[in-house]
């Protein structure tokens, strides 16, 4: 085997007795050769055979996979770290299991100030969301902020509002929104831009808190064979600190062996001003493994708290349509303006868009900067997209932009079944999370989890993917027309995020490309899709070197 140099290389790491996914395509019977930190190649089993030799560490597949390593293209891994670090719900799914954790956490931490940590489920208390009096009974007068875990939502206790200020007579801001009761107390629970007023008495977060929660997040990431990732919110937000000088202490302290994105924050309540320091902020933290080549704009909500932006207003959940279509977080001629200039910059600009409308305003900020600046070099793309119009699907392809899907929430689970179907109008309803039809329209998808939103295991979301039920909960297919073929989610999580993340000597095992692998117990191609969800990691190597062994 030689290298692209033509220089004759001797394998060092041989995959046997098993199959390969390339990034693009599935190889059955084919085992991989590595060299070092680089791939030699791809070949059938049997001509493997010959490589070995004294010095020469082979692998037993046992019929297993080996891929290129799982990239996720919008994740918050320092976040998610650190909340398993604090109070995590995020392995619960009820109010009194949540309530209980709580109890349990504030017993064995009797000492800290406030209680920090988050991860619970819109669903276990109904579209009103929790209440702070049933936080009151199990930590007394503590001051308590747990986000939800799509973290556009928090569950604050009485003593956190008193110490805030906030009360009966405190206005909604113009970005979110508090759950009240029928007198106009704040009931416990804050939407969107209304977290930001208790958010700012939090105690802020040490250095050697990021510092723990990223090694955290990264071994934990690595379990799950994930190799790389983009960190989807370098800077503050929802109470959490700018996460972006613990990667480059790792980096400076030799400890990141993850590849690293990382999105710059997009400020939404400021304009173009902001441009300069984001180009100062590139500069500082791309160094080593980390490029912050990213801008991250969130152009509006969730759909379960009525803040996703859509084309049609909210129904009432009794049938009734309502006069709310939800936020634009950034005014869509602001965004035009935006993208364009950061396209300019050359930036890549990477668009959080839930609603309709929203992935309307961000394709139209694309179409502006392909305008004035014509093709673009960012690979921008769009993530979430879980409205997205029949009209817009083939805008994605036509302006090169790609689509950033999280497929593990195309479930029919409570948040779709409770807080999503009886309140959306019914024909965008049927437009949720068209994964399949913007394949067939040639547009080019990556893949993430948006942990510590949900799981950051890819196979969890590649089996929804694929099949378009939870592996935990199978039920009725949702909207199964939209699913993907097992090649097409495997690309996705490899190949498709290596792109978006601008990694070109990785997402692919072809010769001369970067050694970073996992290794799967059983091949997911083979036999019955809805097995995938049981699928699990063995190994994850970086640069040939192992980060993970089961």
């Amino acid at each position: 085997m030689r290298w692209h140099t033509g220089r004759v290389q001797r394998a060092t790491l041989l995959f046997r007795n098993g199959h390969v996914f390339d990034g693009q395509v599935h190889r059955p019977g084919h085992g991989l050769a590595v060299a070092g930190d680089r791939v030699l190649g791809v070949r059938p089993d049997t001509d493997l055979a010959d490589l070995e030799r004294p010095g020469v560490e082979v692998v037993d597949l046992a019929g297993g996979l080996v891929l290129p390593g799982f990239q996720d293209a919008h994740v918050h891994p320092v976040q998610g770290g650190v909340e398993r670090m604090r109070c995590d719900l995020s392995g619960l799914d009820t109010a009194e299991a949540y309530l209980a954790a709580v109890r349990s956490y504030v017993e064995a931490h009797p000492d800290r100030p406030w209680v920090l940590g988050g991860g619970w489920a819109m669903p276990a208390f109904g579209p009103s969301g929790p209440r702070a009096s049933d936080l009151d009974a199990v930590v007394g007068d503590r001051p308590v902020f747990l986000p939800n875990r799509d973290h556009h939502g928090a569950w604050v206790s009485s003593a956190a509002l008193r110490l805030a200020g906030v009360s009966a007579s405190t206005p909604d801001p113009v970005d979110g929104r508090m759950e009240r009761r029928p007198d106009g107390t704040p009931s416990g629970m804050l939407h969107e831009g209304a977290m930001a007023l208790v958010q700012r008495h939090i105690p802020p977060t040490t250095d050697e808190e990021y510092d723990a929660g990223l090694l955290v997040a990264q071994n934990y990431l690595h379990s799950l064979g994930v190799t790389a990732w983009q960190d989807a919110i370098l800077g503050v937000y929802a109470g959490s600190g700018d996460p972006a000088s613990a990667y480059l202490r790792a980096v400076r302290n030799d400890r990141l062996t993850a590849r690293v994105r990382g999105a710059l924050w997009w400020e939404r309540d400021a304009g173009l001003e902001q441009v300069g320091r984001l180009l100062e902020r590139r500069a500082t933290y791309t160094v080593g493994r980390l490029v912050a080549g990213s801008v991250k704009v969130m152009q509006d909500g969730v759909v379960e708290n009525y803040t996703a932006g859509l084309s049609a207003p909210y129904r009432d959940g009794c049938g009734g349509h309502t006069h709310n279509a939800g936020l634009s977080f950034v005014d869509p001629a602001l965004l035009r303006d935006a993208v364009t200039r950061l396209d300019a910059e050359g930036f890549q600009v990477h668009v959080h868009a839930i609603g309709d409308r929203a992935v309307r305003e961000a394709l139209d900020g694309f179409e502006a900067a392909r305008a004035a600046n014509g093709r673009s070099t960012g690979r921008h793309h769009v993530a979430h997209l879980q409205v997205v119009a029949p009209a817009d699907r083939r805008r994605f392809a036509d302006l090169d932009v790609t689509a950033n899907i999280q497929a593990l929430w195309a479930v029919n689970d409570d948040a779709m079944t409770e807080l999503t179907l009886p309140f959306l109008d019914e024909e965008l309803a049927q437009w949720q999370y068209p994964f399949g039809s913007l394949a067939r329209a040639g547009v080019r998808l990556a893949a993430g989890s948006d942990w510590p939103v949900s799981t950051p295991d890819p196979l969890a979301a590649l089996h929804v993917a694929v099949n378009r039920v939870d592996a935990d909960a199978p039920g009725e297919p949702f909207l199964p027309q939209e699913a993907l073929g097992v090649q097409q989610a495997f690309a996705a999580y490899t190949s498709g995020s290596a792109y978006v993340n601008h990694l070109d000597e990785t997402g692919s095992l072809a010769s001369g490309m970067l050694a970073d692998l996992a290794v799967l117990d059983r091949d997911p191609f083979v036999g019955d899709p809805a097995g995938i969800g049981g699928t699990r990691v063995v190994a994850t190597y970086v640069d040939g070197q192992v980060v993970h062994r089961a």
